[in-house]
């Protein structure tokens, strides 16, 4: 598995756009509560009212459903996968046994 999508979760969408828009002189595509930045290889999402603000990596793999029962079987934590997002795939948000957060991306 390798990263392939970055989501940043931010309590006010509009101040983290500017920042980042800012620091990494991304361009910026909107959406509804947020959307994502060109930052090169990897597209970066953002949204808004996130009550734990972070950086997570989502990492890319073949069988999202077999991955999250892999996830859960190890201890940790899956959401339920997300239906497919046209040019984006679909996601999961999980936590390890200790709750450290990532993502899992099928394309």
């Amino acid at each position: 598995m390798k990263p392939s999508y970055l989501e940043i979760g931010a309590p006010d969408a509009a101040n983290a756009q500017s920042f980042f828009a800012d620091l990494f002189e991304w361009s910026f595509t909107p959406m509804e509560n947020g959307g994502w930045f060109e930052s090169g290889d990897i597209k970066t999402g953002l949204h808004g009212n996130d009550d734990r603000p972070a950086i997570v990596v989502y990492f890319t793999v073949p069988d999202i459903e077999a991955t999250v029962a892999k996830v859960r079987s190890l201890g940790g934590t899956a959401d339920d996968p997300t239906a497919e997002e046209p040019g984006f795939g679909r996601f999961s948000t999980c936590t390890d046994p200790q709750g450290i957060r990532f993502g899992l991306r099928q394309e």
